[in-house]
């Protein structure tokens, strides 16, 4: 029994092992997502008890689902968790090792939809308001310009290069989740920003990182966080703003001045609508303003 199950085991890391190289080598996923998707199959190879992964079937699936809730995870775990899965037998599909994904027949727990925080625009404004002029100033304003200007995601921020800019169209080539790519306009305050910190560097080349940080290496995902944190304590008084904050206000603002939830889709790279719905809510107070003053059958009796 017990060299059944180390020939259990060495088969699904094997797999495992293989899968991961897939999501970094051909995806190009982050580092972040990786390691969540390598804890999430290793613990469902630990339990499930499939000898192999021809043997795991729906049924185990859903067990391992009620192992979960079992141990008081949250909603947005488990489906995380079931994400993973999902993904990681499509592949197995695809290597023609098993015929269906036995995890797409399973539903996880409803998740409630969390409103995103936004900052209004005059506290942005005063975000990317640092007159400055030192290198590291001139770099953080560009980018938390940019951030804003354009919507772009963390990851995204971070791998661009500087030929992936083209300032006098005032557009950014994006490589975004899927290794989709999209253009983005850049905002004139963001274009002026950008240029600020590409002359305080010397002898840049088109393949340099746009964003450097020590030792003119490429800004990490974490150094981003921290600029982020240090400049909303500095100068709102709160280290609650981050990186994806500036995604949720550029699309919000954008929205409540456009009306245009398509557009808005297609800025941020949104491959289904759905995701993009949600702003709509954070709107919600403008819009019924707007419909209050404009619609004929809103209007109230004054008397």
């Amino acid at each position: 029994m017990k060299n059944l199950a180390e020939k259990s085991v060495r088969h699904w890391e094997s797999l495992i092992v293989e899968f991961l190289d897939h999501l970094r080598i051909e995806r190009r996923l982050s580092k972040h997502t990786i390691e969540s998707y390598e804890r999430n199959l290793t613990q469902f190879a630990k339990e499930t008890g499939s000898e192999s992964i021809g043997d795991t079937d729906v049924h185990q699936i859903r067990d391992y689902v009620r192992c979960l809730r079992m141990k008081a995870l949250s909603p947005a775990s488990i489906r995380q968790s079931l994400s993973c899965l999902r993904t990681f037998f499509d592949f197995q599909v695809r290597k023609n090792r098993i015929q269906l994904n036995p995890a797409k027949a399973v539903t996880g727990p409803k998740t409630a939809k969390k409103l995103p925080h936004v900052l209004d625009v005059d506290a942005v404004s005063n975000l990317v308001s640092s007159k400055s002029r030192k290198p590291t100033s001139l770099r953080n304003r560009a980018l938390l310009e940019l951030l804003y200007s354009s919507g772009l995601r963390l990851s995204e921020v971070v791998q661009l290069d500087i030929q992936d800019l083209d300032l006098n169209a005032n557009i950014v080539y994006v490589l975004g989740k899927g290794k989709k790519q999209r253009v983005v306009p850049i905002g004139s305050l963001a274009k002026s920003a950008i240029q600020e910190w590409l002359a305080s560097r010397h002898q840049v080349m088109p393949t340099d990182p746009l964003f450097t940080g020590r030792g003119s290496k490429r800004i990490s995902e974490r150094m981003v966080q921290i600029i982020c944190r240090q400049v909303g304590l500095a100068v709102l008084g709160t280290d609650e703003v981050h990186p994806h904050l500036l995604r949720h206000c550029f699309a919000s603002h954008l929205l409540e001045s456009s009306g245009d939830l398509l557009a808005v889709q297609e800025l941020l790279g949104h491959e289904n609508i759905v995701t993009t719905e949600i702003y709509t809510h954070v709107d919600f107070q403008h819009l019924a303003k707007i419909y209050d003053q404009a619609h004929p059958r809103a209007k109230r009796d004054s008397k």
